[in-house]
């Protein structure tokens, strides 16, 4: 299952015994589970040049339509397929309707073209080798090709780490979508988080900005009248939060 780009092949380590899974098997035995199974690992592949994150654009996430022409799968399928892999947590919608796999980031594997090459050239080299033929040995192209790797995996490991944006940022940013966010507040909010969402650490704040800004578009009763505080709860929030437009919902 591999996905190439004029750069860079993809693809899942998927494990021998995956089939033999109780999920995997759990799902099969349901009716169309079988389907099930095939939609998933599209979408897995779909994914996998994007750490498990499947979004058809930045301003536009994929909905159960375009899940289903992108996957050559029926609708209705998909429907249940994605209510399926929510309830055994193998997949997860954020709150911008972002798809995240959530096995894909540890099962990815990924080389660039030209250490596929110089591979293949390794490999002649030792059949030759074997074979008695005389051949050239190229040390200072191997060196070149780790001193490579080795700057392509500390990019890849610095693209990776989630980097707090400043006040300045999320208000250019807030200036930029127009809407009446405020970036100190939203600052002091994730950072008394440890820039968390929920369970997850946060991997895109201006992803966090939309909701904030969705937020802000409904009147604040209604956003409260969204969830179902306990007597307690809504104590606790009058006694910490003296406007409750500062809260995040």
């Amino acid at each position: 299952m591999a996905q190439y780009n004029s750069e860079k092949f993809y693809w899942l380590k998927l494990k021998r015994d995956f089939f033999k899974r109780h999920d995997i098997q759990v799902i099969e035995a349901m009716p169309n589970g079988k389907d099930y199974v095939l939609f998933y690992l599209k979408l897995m592949v779909e994914s996998i040049d994007h750490n498990g994150f499947l979004r058809f654009s930045d301003t536009i996430p994929y909905n159960e339509q375009m899940l289903a022409v992108i996957t050559n799968t029926n609708i209705d399928v998909v429907r249940s397929a994605i209510k399926v892999l929510q309830q055994l947590e193998m997949i997860e919608i954020q709150d911008d309707q972002t798809i995240y796999m959530t096995e894909v980031e540890v099962l990815i594997g990924s080389q660039s073209l030209s250490a596929e090459k110089k591979m293949q050239q390794r490999e002649r080299r030792q059949k030759m080798l074997q074979g008695g033929q005389k051949v050239d040995k190229c040390p200072p192209e191997i060196e070149i090709e780790k001193e490579i790797d080795i700057k392509e995996k500390s990019i890849k490991e610095k693209l990776a780490l989630f980097t707090p944006p400043t006040v300045e940022e999320v208000a250019a940013y807030c200036k930029e979508r127009g809407n009446n966010v405020d970036a100190e507040q939203f600052i002091a909010f994730y950072s008394s988080k440890g820039w968390m969402v929920g369970k997850n650490k946060m991997k895109d704040w201006k992803a966090s900005i939309r909701t904030w800004e969705r937020r802000d578009a409904k009147p604040t009763e209604v956003r409260y009248a969204q969830r179902n505080y306990t007597a307690e709860e809504m104590a606790e929030i009058c006694k910490d939060n003296e406007n409750f437009d500062d809260m995040e919902i």
